[in-house]
């Protein structure tokens, strides 16, 4: 859903990447977060692998956009 309010944020602001690359970091932050709370839960070992695989995930989108946001910051 955060992504979705990105995507409409950008088509809205005028794709300022600047503001885009800080938003979906700041949704990543999020999505961290919950997501290591959630594995700090007794959850089935079913269920705990799959919320481990999509908190990897995470983990690497948010170093994805991390790293694109400081690239713009160095080329600014």
């Amino acid at each position: 859903m955060h992504r979705g309010w990105v995507n409409l944020k950008a088509a809205v602001a005028g794709r300022e990447d600047k503001a885009i690359l800080e938003e979906c970091e700041r949704g990543e932050d999020h999505a961290k977060k919950e997501y290591a709370e959630a594995l700090q839960e007794t959850l089935p070992e079913n269920i705990r692998a799959i919320v481990q695989r999509q908190y990897d995930g995470v983990l690497r989108n948010h170093d994805q956009i991390k790293a694109l946001r400081d690239q713009h910051r160095a080329s600014a």
